[in-house]
This record gives structure tokens, C-alpha cells and sequence, in this order.
């Protein structure tokens, strides 16, 4: 309450005269108001509530007195002057029922106060007469909650209220238990925006069986968190209210299932993580039930959350994949043959077949299409003609993977033969430190997008610079997913949306990423901007 009431002189201070005939005694009481002087501004201010003297001055004259009554716990005073004005439309009509609020409050007539929320048209003031009154109902009794939940569960602040103060009951009446079911019916137990982006980072630290402690730091979920740890410690340098709380789920559905009930997760803005299927699905329908947006940030296998309105890929889907490629190779009118390899990861093989059968729908040949691996994958390129003076028999190859061992095979077969072949490969390859494809002979890499990073930009070395100097180790890719992750959420899950992720990123559409080249999230649940890219003077440049 404290904190409320000396917030309420920075809330007014916008507050201007009223004009330039402003009586000198009125003058006086502002300057008392101003001085902290709240008895002899309220004796000053009274005189000039009577309407039929004052005119229009009057409700100036009751909000500026009501702050002064309540600076000195004079509630009823407030309440006095400012009733009368309730139904007056004038400039500081929402300001005024703001205060009148926090007057019946402080009064102890919680109903009356709850009444005026539905009135204030100001969402911003709105917002705080909310987050006044969530403070308040946490100190009223379960039976209050019963008593009035048809009149005011459609109130924020009293269904966030209700669900903090009935779990903090061991035992809840039957009548308690219908009103708890019946406010999470109707939306979301969470607290009212308090101004800052609470997001909950779930994911498998460690296995079952071992500490958090014994955990490897170079793998792929620490260098994730390493990421994201760095960006949010550098938003709050910039004054950011933001929160990362993380969880370990130890690739274990019961401790999933445990930290799913811990109240720094129920009340988050955003829930990143998962990464395994059987544990995104429970993330997923949770997510669902609580309507908080979930964010994978390194699948592409959305299909199972096409259903989902609060479940998004943070990569592109395997059908924006397909899509990407369509209009890349359509683009660059190579020929209407195309061979496609493929690993035995579900997004590749998922995508293999995607990409075969709309390709044909659209009057291309796939000549081939076949799973490959280390050992055999140089067998694939030769069975199309790939060899050295030979002419291959396809126009184009689609190779799905992010293995290393195949990439490292098939590079080896390229700068050997020096082809002119385009070969369409994952982004992923641009990381592995055996390939430099800026010295073939003939560049016929091209790279698919999956928030592909600029690697050269000024803020990609002012990002490994910071990432060193927190952690003495050059950052990964997955370190870049982390620190974008942050970012993407920062530009689109904005307090003035109440942190609603959905409506803003339909409201940005395309946007250029901090580290990567962008995002389009319109009407989709996954990043649908999958540009592929050739290599030019040394630097990655879209096809499209």
C-alpha cells in the first residue's frame, strides 16, 4: 500500500492549470499540495469544490485535494470529494476514478473500489488501478472471493487474487473448489502485469539420476542458457524489466509434472523449453490450459502444435522449410530435375517427403530420392553422374542433414571434382570448421535458412566479444539461439500489450533479428522467413 500511495504525486504530475485566470487561492493550495503541506491543502482545495461557484474548476479542485487526503490516511475525505465527479466527463475523469479506488480501498469498501475498474477507459490506468487492486484483495478472506466471484471474475486483479489466496489454503470448501474451477474456465490464474516479462526456461540440465552440478557446460542445452543468461543480463543494464527463471527437467515427466505447479511457472509471460517430444507435449497442453504462449527454440517439427494457440516453434516449421526451397530453386530457373538426400532425423525425413511431393506438384522430376549417411552418402552423389569431367544427370541436390560426418564427406567430394553442381544443404554447415566454401573453385553451396545468423555483422562481434568475456569461451550456435531467443521475445512481448506474444508479432510482421536475419510470425506459430543463401565476395547474400 505504501509503495501505491507514493507512486500517486509521479502519477498527477502531468497535471496543468486550469487556466489562466486561476483564482490566487487556488494557486496557494497547489503549491501547499506541491510542498507536501497535505492538511493545508486539503482546507485550501475545499472551498473550491462547489460546482456552482467553481464550474468546471471544481473537479480539478477534488482530485488534487483527494491526493493530499490520501498522503495523510484520509480516505473519506477523498471519497467526499471526489463522489460527486464519478459521472463527470472531463479531461482527468480516469485519473480521478483512479484515486476514488484506492480511496475506497483504504476505506475497507473493496466492493465500491472493484466497481469503478470496468469504468476507467484508460488501459494504461486501467492497468495500475489493477495492480492496486491485486495488492489489496490479497488480504481478503476466501469467503469475500465466493461471495462476489459472479460479479467480478471477468476482473483481472480479483481472478489473480483468488487463485493466490485459495492456494494458499491446504483445505478448500466445495464451494471454494467451484469457484477456483470456474475463474481458470475463464482465463488464466496470473498475476496482473507488473511491468516486467517473466519468462520460465524449462529444460533437461541434467538426467534423472545426476545433479545440475554435474551437467557438462559444453553441451547444446548449457550453450542455450549460456545465451539466453547473457542477453537478459543485458537488457536489465539497459533498464529492461525482465526475468529469466529456469528450471531443470531432467528429461523426467514427473519432475516436469512437479515444476509445471510451481507458481514462478504459472504466472510467466513465456515458457521456453522443452526439447524432447515427450516432454513438449505435456509443456504444450499445459501451455494450452494456462494460456501462456510456449516457445521451442530449437524444433522444427511443428505439425503436433498446428492446433495449439499458444504453442510456437521458434525456427521455421519443416513446411516453411519446404516452402523456402520451392521459391529459391523456382527462383533461380537451375532445371526441373532434382535429387533429394536425406538423414534419418525426424525433420529431415519429415522434410525429404514434403519437399518430393510438392516439388512434383509443381512439374519438377525428383530423379532420386534415398537416406544417406557417412558411408554411403558419396555413393548417392556418384550414382547422379558427380564425378570428375562428367556431366551429373540432375540439375540440383537437396541434402537434409546436419551431421558433420556427411557434410565433411560430401565437401571432400566437391572441392575434389570442382562441380558446378548446386547443392542446396542446412545452414548448420556454416559452423563446421572443416569446410571453407569460399575457396571452391565454382560456390554451388547454398544454405538453407533456420534463423540463420549474420555472422558478420558489427552486432554478432560485439555479441562474441561479451559471450568471451562472460564465459572465457567463444559461443556456439546454439549460444546464438539462446541470446536471439531473448530478443525476439524482448521486441515482440511488450508491456503495452500485457505482454501478449501473439499480438505482437502480428503487429511486427517481418523483423530483422539482433544477430540473424529475421522473422515473420504473421498468422503462424513458427518463423516463416526461409531465405537461402549464396556466398558473394565473401559474405552470405539471400537467393531471394
Amino acid at each position: 500500500m505504501r509503495k501505491i500511495l507514493l507512486s500517486i504525486s509521479a502519477f498527477f504530475c502531468f497535471l496543468t492549470g486550469f487556466s489562466q485566470n486561476t483564482p490566487e487561492a487556488y494557486l496557494k493550495a497547489k503549491q501547499s499540495l506541491i510542498s507536501k503541506d497535505y492538511w493545508a491543502a486539503i482546507n485550501q482545495f475545499t472551498p473550491f469544490l462547489d460546482q456552482s461557484n467553481y464550474g468546471k474548476l471544481a473537479p480539478y479542485a477534488a482530485l488534487q485535494l483527494a491526493e493530499a487526503a490520501l498522503a495523510v490516511n484520509q480516505p473519506s475525505k477523498a471519497i467526499e470529494a471526489l463522489s460527486p465527479f464519478y459521472a463527470t466527463d472531463w479531461k482527468y475523469s480516469d485519473e480521478s476514478k483512479y484515486l476514488l479506488l484506492l480511496a475506497y480501498f483504504q476505506n475497507n469498501q473493496t466492493v465500491e473500489a472493484l466497481r469503478i475498474i470496468s469504468s476507467i477507459k484508460n488501459e494504461t490506468i486501467k492497468s495500475k488501478a489493477n495492480n492496486a487492486a491485486f495488492e489489496f484483495l490479497l488480504k481478503e478472506s476466501p469467503s469475500f472471493f465466493v461471495t462476489n466471484l459472479e460479479e467480478f471474475k471477468a476482473i483481472p486483479s480479483f481472478s489473480a487474487a483468488l487463485g493466490q489466496v485459495f492456494e494458499q489454503k491446504s483445505i478448500l470448501s466445495s464451494s471454494e473448489q467451484e469457484a477456483l474451477v470456474k475463474i481458470r474456465a475463464s482465463g488464466k490464474v496470473k498475476s496482473v502485469n507488473d511491468g516486467q516479462l517473466d519468462i520460465a526456461l524449462i529444460l533437461p540440465f541434467s538426467s534423472p539420476n545426476a545433479s545440475l552440478s554435474q551437467g557438462k557446460p559444453t553441451d547444446f542445452v548449457f550453450e542455450l542458457y549460456q545465451g539466453m543468461a547473457l542477453a537478459v543480463e543485458q537488457l536489465k543494464r539497459q533498464g529492461k524489466k525482465i526475468q529469466l527463471n529456469s528450471f531443470d527437467s531432467k528429461r523426467d515427466v514427473n519432475q516436469l509434472s512437479t515444476i509445471l505447479k510451481d507458481e514462478n511457472v504459472r504466472s510467466s509471460d513465456v515458457l521456453v523449453g522443452p526439447i524432447y517430444q515427450e516432454e513438449t507435449s505435456l509443456v504444450s497442453s499445459f501451455a494450452e490450459a494456462e494460456k501462456i504462449p510456449f516457445v521451442h527454440p530449437l524444433s522444427n517439427l511443428g505439425d503436433r502444435f498446428e492446433e495449439s494457440a499458444y504453442s510456437y516453434l521458434f525456427r521455421p516449421s519443416v513446411a516453411s522449410l519446404s516452402k523456402g526451397i520451392q521459391t529459391a530453386i523456382t527462383s533461380q530457373n537451375w532445371g526441373k530435375s532434382v535429387a533429394i538426400a536425406h538423414s534419418g532425423s525426424s525433420r529431415d525425413e519429415n522434410l525429404a517427403g514434403i519437399l518430393q511431393q510438392e516439388l512434383t506438384a509443381k512439374g519438377f522430376k525428383v530423379v532420386k530420392m534415398q537416406r544417406v549417411d557417412a558411408r554411403n552418402v558419396l555413393e548417392f552423389f556418384q550414382g547422379l553422374g558427380v564425378r570428375r569431367e562428367n556431366t551429373p544427370s540432375v540439375q540440383q541436390v537437396i541434402l537434409l542433414t546436419d551431421d558433420p560426418a556427411i557434410a565433411q564427406s560430401t565437401f571432400g567430394l566437391m572441392e575434389s571434382i570442382n562441380t558446378s553442381l548446386p547443392v542446396l544443404v542446412m545452414d548448420s554447415w556454416l559452423g563446421f570448421n572443416f569446410a571453407n566454401f569460399e575457396m571452391l573453385e565454382f560456390p554451388n553451396f547454398y544454405f538453407i535458412a533456420n534463423n540463420t545468423p549474420r555472422f558478420s555483422s558489427p552486432e554478432m562481434d560485439l555479441f562474441r566479444e561479451a559471450f568471451y568475456t562472460k564465459y572465457l569461451a567463444f559461443p556456439s550456435l546454439n549460444a546464438v539461439v539462446g541470446y536471439e531467443l531473448i530478443y525476439w521475445l524482448d521486441q515482440n512481448a511488450k508491456e503495452n500489450l500485457d505482454f501478449d506474444l501473439r499480438s505482437g508479432l502480428d503487429l511486427s510482421r517481418y523483423s530483422p533479428g539482433k544477430l540473424t536475419w529475421g522473422y515473420n510470425f504473421t498468422n503462424s506459430h513458427n518463423n516463416t522467413h526461409v531465405p537461402v543463401f549464396k556466398f558473394e565476395m565473401g559474405q552470405l547474400v539471400p537467393l531471394n
